[in-house]
């Protein structure tokens, strides 16, 4: 890295060096502005390697530093062989999850906090989501029901702990619904805040694990039937009444939140394998 030092003032105070950026960094940061300028969106493409090369006047080495880059943020995916290049991704929800955890890290954020923002604004993203929510949907909140049933499965910790994990998908299903999109990506983030983050000790008496299970099969029941009625207040006032209690049964299990960073080793696709692992044990 390129670095130089400026002396400036009668004493010839030094300044701190000043760091150049690399040209793979520039290169990432122009491919940044064509994607902006070119509005592409998910699945596009962008131009090959040697059309890029001879765009930004740069070696190949230069522009496949700058490619990973890209595909390291999660902007881009990158392919090898005949055809292949970048294509341009959706940010995955894990990736942004990382990113926060890493600021919140060094941040003192509570149970609390967390649940005090949920509660207001879980109830208008449910009721937000009402008018939308189709028959499938309808069946997925019924099928995630039933998989998450307190009274189901075997009085295993883990499983028990996956159960609670794949309530959040209720809540996910719920915001897929909703039109609003950055409404939607905050609670989506929340949730996998809470799916990720948040641990019980394994000492938690099975009855308290099943408790709070069927108190959220309960409120979800609910929340399903006042949502094929198309009943929007029913729904929102439900949902203040679940954002109230939940926390309450954390708390009472001794849930934490977990103070630590995400590895990318441990970022995942959102593919619901959590419900095929809980169907498993069932």
């Amino acid at each position: 890295m390129i670095t130089k030092r400026v002396r400036s003032g009668p004493a010839g105070e030094v300044k701190q060096p000043v760091k150049q950026p690399k040209r793979g960094d520039l290169v990432a940061e122009a491919i940044k502005r064509l994607i902006t300028e070119k509005d592409l969106r998910p699945g596009d493409r962008l131009p090959q390697e040697a059309e890029l090369q001879q765009l930004y006047s740069v070696s190949k080495g230069t522009i496949r530093e700058a490619l990973k880059s890209l595909e390291v943020q999660g902007l881009i995916k990158v392919t090898t062989g005949p055809g292949g290049g970048g294509m341009v991704v959706e940010v995955p929800l894990d990736r942004t999850l990382q990113l926060l955890q890493n600021y919140l890290f060094f941040k003192d954020v509570s149970i609390d906090d967390i649940y005090q923002v949920r509660q207001s604004l879980e109830p208008e993203l449910a009721a937000g989501a009402v008018p939308h929510l189709s028959e499938d949907d309808f069946a997925a909140l019924e099928a995630n029901i039933e998989c998450c049933d307190g009274a189901s499965g075997p009085d295993d910790h883990n499983h028990l702990v996956r159960q609670r994990q794949e309530d959040m998908t209720f809540h996910d299903i719920l915001a897929e619904a909703n039109p609003n999109p950055f409404l939607r990506f905050i609670c989506e983030l929340i949730n996998e805040m809470i799916r990720q983050l948040i641990e019980f000790r394994n000492d938690t008496p099975i009855a308290d694990h099943r408790r709070f299970g069927a108190t959220n099969s309960k409120i979800h029941r609910q929340i399903l039937q006042a949502a094929r009625e198309r009943d929007v207040e029913r729904v929102r006032a439900l949902m203040v009444e679940h954002m109230t209690e939940a926390p309450k049964h954390v708390k009472r299990m001794k849930g934490k939140l977990r103070g630590r960073l995400i590895l990318d080793s441990e970022i995942r696709k959102r593919t619901r394998a959590i419900v095929a692992t809980v169907e498993k044990d069932v």
